[in-house]
């Protein structure tokens, strides 16, 4: 079917708005499983999708280890009863004792956090103490992303501190190599080597300290398919559920399908070749420059300017389009886009069937 995304009963749907088609987001699901070969490789990320009903479907294929960005993922996580969680991110001030909350309140959930400095190492685990929690920390390696984490000549002094902290338990060690994004399957394999070499090199280093096994988890969707094959590691892609037009365009190697996009109207014709459509930057992620979005039934529409609530287009002959005109959009960056709103319209059999709240929005849930 050439038009897959039309929506028959689209006049229900006010614009601008973001749309998802379940069964794609399903397809794309199974086909990250297929690749990995297991569901024990697998911690996907829910940055991307930010709904309970996607890490719902996840579970449904037997992924039971998430990792996520903020409390409010986590949360969401938790309510949804994921049994692993890991918040990929070093909390700091009342972000701690709002995870400690997330632990005492949902049993069913093990709780994970990182940690890259040893001083705050000792912060977590007095509030851990003074709780009488025992938390599951991995280890934050810069393995070249130069965002968070302690260098690899100083990580064997953080374990060795963590091991003298009661409330504290090294689950492993985790990397994340977003800097990686060459288009080239062979130039990103060697990147990703390198990246991978530190945090082994490690792994190799520490896991005879301990009497249980250590995990590694590494990576984002670039490099999934390459991580994936490695002994001892979990791989945590995000944006392969929904699938925007930047990864399609720069990782031919990756098959995925667009799941999600942004409905936008004409509301006004400006000349010969210019519209302006009801797309500005508070729908549609912004940074990144012009195009943000490209239209499925429109490639030749060219996005020229962009405000907060109008996108103007460029088009071979604005004879052809009315006001009130439906474009269906693939934005370039899917992740923040699905941020900027607070319930996706859910597409099944080309027709609107429910709604979705996109939970994780918000900074807080009920905690």
């Amino acid at each position: 079917m050439t038009e897959w995304y039309k929506i028959r009963n689209i006049e229900q749907i006010d614009s601008p708005a973001l749309v998802v088609y379940p069964e794609r987001v399903r397809d794309n699901i199974r086909k990250t499983l297929a690749v990995s070969g297991s569901v024990n490789k697998l911690r996907p990320h829910v940055k991307t999708n930010k709904m309970g009903e996607v890490c719902e479907m996840m579970m449904q294929e037997g992924i039971t280890r998430f990792k996520c960005a903020t409390i409010a993922e986590a949360e969401m996580l938790a309510i949804a009863e994921a049994p692993d969680v890991l918040l990929a991110y070093q909390p700091t001030g009342p972000k701690i004792g709002r995870l400690l909350k997330l632990v005492q309140t949902y049993r069913k959930t093990l709780f994970s956090c990182l940690i890259d400095n040893e001083v705050h190492a000792e912060v977590i685990n007095k509030q851990c103490k003074d709780e009488a929690i025992v938390l599951n920390v991995f280890i934050d390696l810069n393995v070249g992303m130069n965002r968070t984490g302690v260098h690899p000549e100083k990580a064997f002094r953080l374990v060795k501190k963590i091991q003298t902290l009661t409330h504290l338990h090294l689950a492993g060690i985790h990397g994340y190599d977003g800097h990686i994004h060459d288009k080239d399957l062979i130039q990103r394999q060697k990147a990703a080597d390198i990246s991978f070499g530190l945090a082994n090199d490690l792994f190799e280093k520490i896991q005879p300290l301990f009497s249980y096994p250590l995990r590694m988890v590494m990576g984002g969707t670039p490099t999934f398919p390459i991580h994936v094959r490695r002994p001892n590691t979990e791989c945590s892609p995000g944006t392969f559920v929904f699938w925007d037009w930047g990864y399609d365009h720069e990782f031919p190697d990756m098959t995925y399908h667009y799941a999600a996009l942004v409905i936008s109207r004409v509301i006004s014709v400006i000349d010969e070749h210019h519209l302006c459509i009801d797309l500005g930057y508070k729908s549609v992620a912004a940074e990144s420059p012009l195009p943000r979005v490209h239209f499925l039934n429109a490639p030749d529409a060219v996005p020229v300017a962009q405000s907060e609530e109008h996108l103007i287009l460029e088009v071979p002959d604005s004879n052809h389009y009315r006001l009130g005109d439906v474009f269906y959009g693939v934005p370039v960056h899917i992740c923040p886009t699905v941020a900027l709103y607070e319930k996706a319209f859910i597409i099944q059999n080309g027709e609107v069937a429910t709604t979705w709240a996109v939970t994780a929005r918000n900074r807080f849930i009920t905690n």
